[in-house]
């Protein structure tokens, strides 16, 4: 299928041949119709931001490609999401950040999972093990057997990718 003389028509057609089976694909992979409606949309805004021409012969499997890219980013969303809100359980009420800070602050996370899951294995282990589990330069290098500069340069890398994503 192509995308030519008339591409407004062309892709409302594809929408109505498709949406509905998306929508249930969707329903059927998340188990909740509305955030299948949302992905589905989403799904056919970003295939149309891509400014394709050419759809190839069978549009559903570019939908479902377009689709899964969907489903993995929101399943790391709601995994996000929940560990923020465990993280922040145990504050007393007057404690909690508004909602909109709560939002931002996950923004902030996203783009950090993202910057975290770009970087090579190693480096992302050591910058966990000094983060999370509070191990020094030194500990680290025992537990990975590398030498601690090495260690400090990885640890490094990733701490500048991390402050340049949030």
């Amino acid at each position: 299928m192509s995308i030519g003389e008339n591409p407004r028509c062309e892709f409302h057609a594809l929408y109505a041949a498709h949406h509905g089976w998306l929508h249930g694909w969707l329903r059927g992979k998340l188990g909740d119709s509305g955030d299948a409606a949302d992905l589905a949309h989403d799904t056919f805004l970003r295939l149309l931001a891509s400014r394709r021409s050419q759809l190839g012969d069978r549009p559903r499997a570019l939908l479902t490609h377009i689709a899964k890219g969907l489903l993995a980013d929101h399943w790391r969303r709601r995994r996000v999401e929940r560990a923020y809100q465990q993280a922040i359980a145990h504050l007393p009420a007057p404690a909690l950040p508004p909602a909109e800070e709560q939002m931002l602050v996950i923004e902030a996370l996203m783009r950090i999972d993202a910057v975290l899951a770009r970087l090579p294995a190693f480096t992302r282990e050591v910058f966990l093990l000094a983060q999370l589990d509070g191990l020094t330069l030194q500990q680290i290098a025992q537990r990975v057997q590398a030498p601690v500069i090495t260690v400090r340069r990885h640890v490094r890398k990733a701490l500048l990718a991390c402050m340049e994503a949030a």
